[in-house]
């Protein structure tokens, strides 16, 4: 495993944007929509992994929800996998709480699922396959 990227909840992509070009020098290499999480992301390359800046669409979101208990910062950290479902049965194997126990579709042809925080000591745990 690898981290894939730093998952970040912002309320206007279009400034985090501007913040972390400017600032860090860092450059967009794509934006994507996800309906069903209600999200709309960028991705910003950054060395071998990648920041994932995520604003929400909806106020159904799980982003809106985290922005308005916690405020903007850090929401998730993915990992990357080369099999999500051998990677979701070991971590099931190993007690972890799953909050996806299939994948879903996620950004920039990913398939992606969740580990609960209080599985991994606080951080939500996205796991990660690319689909190329």
């Amino acid at each position: 495993m690898q981290i894939d990227h730093i998952g970040i909840a912002v309320k206007s992509l279009s400034e985090a944007v501007k913040v972390y070009r400017e600032m860090i020098g860092l450059e967009v290499s794509g934006y994507d929509q996800v309906d069903d999480q209600g999200v709309r992301v960028a991705m910003l390359p950054a060395g071998d992994s990648r920041i994932e800046l995520l604003e929400p669409i909806t106020a159904e979101s799980p982003i809106e929800k985290f922005l308005a208990k916690r405020g903007e910062g850090i929401h998730h950290i993915a990992v990357r996998v080369d099999n999500i479902e051998q990677a979701l049965e070991r971590f099931k194997a190993a007690g972890a709480r799953l909050i996806d126990s299939t994948p879903r579709p996620g950004a920039h042809n990913t398939r992606i699922a969740f580990v609960h925080p209080a599985s991994t000591h606080g951080v939500l745990l996205e796991l990660v396959e690319h689909c190329e």
